[in-house]
């Protein structure tokens, strides 16, 4: 079942077809998918946004979005990082990362201080209220794995997180 924007998608017949509606009510099937109902990268990122919006559900509670959590998690895992070190852990450009960075600053989650050595290079550390909050959001972020798991099922799980890293490494 994929899930967009309230949308459940229950499955694809053979002409590309989907099955399923709004809120799961039965539409027509006039939405003919043709060849992105097999396409891998079609299908990978339909998989990536219903990730994401199960994980958005789940931490709204906290307040903060699931790539709020893995920036916070990549600081906390490497305290003293750089924001171009992050900005590659991360898989985002610079330009695109800064705001969220400088968000987290201006909130009091996260640290920044120029190096000695290069005053054009901030090394980043969770402040205690940051650490408060990761710690929220990593026990939000097991229950979604649990959920996650529970799709994939545990016997294929270390397969597709190699299959993911595999595309991730190697696509041109």
């Amino acid at each position: 079942m994929w899930r967009k924007r309230g949308l459940k998608v229950h499955g694809v017949n053979g002409s590309g077809r989907r099955r399923g509606g709004r809120n799961g009510e039965a539409y027509d099937g006039s939405i003919n998918f043709g060849p992105l109902a097999t396409r891998v990268g079609f299908n990978l990122r339909m998989a990536q946004e219903a990730a994401f919006q199960a994980f958005s559900r789940r931490s709204q509670d906290i307040g903060e979005s699931p790539g709020r959590f893995a920036t916070l998690t990549l600081i906390g895992r490497n305290p003293g990082i750089s924001q171009t070190e992050l900005s590659q852990a991360n898989g985002r450009d610079k330009s695109s990362l800064t705001p969220v960075v400088e968000d987290l600053v201006r909130r009091g989650l996260v640290e920044r201080k120029r190096m000695d050595s290069d005053r054009r290079t901030y090394r980043l550390h969770l402040t205690p209220s940051g650490k408060k909050v990761l710690t929220m959001m990593t026990r939000c972020a097991r229950r979604h794995e649990r959920n996650l798991d529970h799709v994939i099922g545990e016997r294929d799980r270390k397969r597709f997180v190699q299959i993911l890293k595999k595309i991730a490494a190697e696509i041109d």
